[in-house]
């Protein structure tokens, strides 16, 4: 079920509807409608794979409290490495266990020997890398004694599967998440307008960003061959604004849908092209993710805190890793190992939080210092965005050896002035609202209500206009 479906249009109101005026006031029957909601949005999917969500969620529930009621370190530890160990051997096996077996063949072929594998033909269950993350911080912060943990089943079920972040986030923490799922929740007007905004916003970005984006940019990767190296950057540029409007248009959604419900969940974007440098990139791309990897594996590694070998080491393992969460293929490690590269230098000069505010801050227009500085970390991005789209590593090469010629001087042979117009126009909507928690959460406030009501009216209609495809959202595979 996509969130730019008409079936999300009908399941949507029918679950608010039946939470506010049927279940409310009675928390039990809330958090239970909203899990049978969850286990009905996710069995959409794929209903054979629902048993691997409950398992999942009943293992690190089971675990949870074994590992709070043990009486000594080892037992905690014996607890806590169940959990991990079954919990990632899943992932391992969904997601990872062709590219190991392809990469071990391919790797004693070079060295002259040959054998035969058994590939399978596994089928990647959706959201599988994000409801791991919640059971893994759940239990990894209960062993630390950061939280106590879960005796309300059903809470706790919800906690995992809530359907708006379940297939693909935010990654959300216990802490934050779990308390607003135990407490009474009251309808308000003004968070449910809220939400409806930035649901609107997302699907805008999706639906007329994003999908239209899609179309250039498949087209000049899947025929590479067939266009200059200035179409290339084009059909580069167009796939950035196709992942970031497609990936944060669905975390916006998933927000909105989420403030419906009189839940908060964190937030996963915050204008990420417009940061001045990598590690201000970082702090603002995938939040919940990079922020899990700083919290779970890069601090308990040793952080910032060693010699400089200790500190280049951490830092390249949670970028490599970063890569490879994202799916199991040589060339999201090779993004990763760039944005390593790209950061090590501030990490190293003690400048990877020289950008901690938002740039222009208080300003309409950026210095010409700000502006360069923007250009070159969005063009550094796009280069490793070729990575990440590429099939291959080979592809990559390629595509990057063909920007690299005498027709990068050349006029682009797709011009798609509707699209990129549309795109200057979203900037310029991004770029006034860059404070926000989303772009039009104050926008056109204090005017008169024609021309906010105008704006969104235009949202809908531009919406409506390039509706009908129901492209899936990128990060579903991951």
């Amino acid at each position: 079920m996509l969130f730019n479906s008409l079936q999300f249009a009908v399941f949507l109101p029918v679950v608010f509807l039946l939470y506010w005026f049927v279940a409310n006031r009675n928390l039990l029957v809330q958090n239970l409608l909203l899990l049978v909601a969850s286990y009905f949005f996710y069995a959409c999917w794929d209903y054979r794979f629902l048993f691997l969500l409950v398992f999942s969620t009943f293992l690190d529930y089971f675990t949870g409290i074994k590992i709070h009621e043990a009486e000594n370190k080892s037992r905690k530890k014996f607890w806590l490495w169940l959990s991990i160990s079954v919990n990632l051997g899943f992932l391992g096996f969904f997601k990872y266990y062709n590219f190991f077996v392809a990469s071990f063949a391919e790797a004693l072929a070079h060295a002259g020997v040959q054998v035969n594998v058994w590939s399978l033909n596994v089928i990647l269950p959706v959201g599988i890398s994000f409801y791991t993350f919640h059971g893994l911080s759940y239990v990894i912060d209960i062993y630390y004694d950061r939280i106590k943990p879960e005796k309300n089943f059903i809470d706790y079920s919800v906690f995992v599967s809530f359907f708006p972040l379940l297939v693909a986030g935010p990654i959300e923490r216990a802490t934050h998440l779990l308390p607003q799922i135990r407490k009474e929740r009251t309808f308000d007007y003004g968070t449910a307008v809220d939400g409806l905004r930035q649901i609107l916003w997302g699907l805008f970005k999706k639906i007329v960003i994003a999908d239209n984006c899609a179309e250039y940019a498949n087209l000049i990767f899947n025929n590479p061959d067939h266009y200059s190296g200035s179409t290339k950057v084009v059909g580069a540029i167009f796939f950035a604004f196709q992942i970031y409007c497609d990936f944060s248009g669905y975390s916006d959604i998933a927000l909105g849908t989420a403030r419906l419900f009189g839940i908060d969940l964190l937030r996963n974007f915050a204008f990420p092209y417009f940061s001045r440098d990598i590690a201000e990139f970082w702090r603002r791309w995938h939040i919940s993710l990079s922020s899990w990897f700083r919290d779970y594996v890069y601090i308990p590694l040793g952080g910032s805190r060693g010699g400089k070998l200790m500190r280049i080491r951490n830092t390249f393992i949670i970028f490599i890793l970063s890569g490879f969460w994202h799916g199991a293929n040589w060339t999201f490690i090779v993004w990763g190992t760039l944005h390593a590269c790209y950061f090590l230098p501030l990490l190293l000069t003690d400048r990877n939080r020289a950008n901690l505010e938002i740039v222009a801050n208080g300003r309409l227009l950026p210095t010409l210092r700000e502006a360069w500085q923007m250009a070159v970390t969005f063009g550094l991005t796009v280069l490793a965005w070729i990575f990440f789209r590429a099939e291959d590593v080979r592809h990559a090469l390629s595509f990057i050896q063909g920007i690299v010629s005498r027709s990068l001087f050349t006029i682009p042979q797709v011009k798609p002035i509707n699209i990129i117009l549309l795109t200057i126009g979203f900037l310029i909507v991004e770029w006034l609202g860059r404070d926000r928690r989303y772009a039009i959460e104050k926008l056109f406030t204090g005017s008169p209500r024609f021309f906010r009501w105008s704006f969104y009216y235009s949202l809908v209609l531009a919406t409506y206009f390039f509706s009908g495809k129901e492209q899936q959202f990128i990060y579903f595979q991951f």
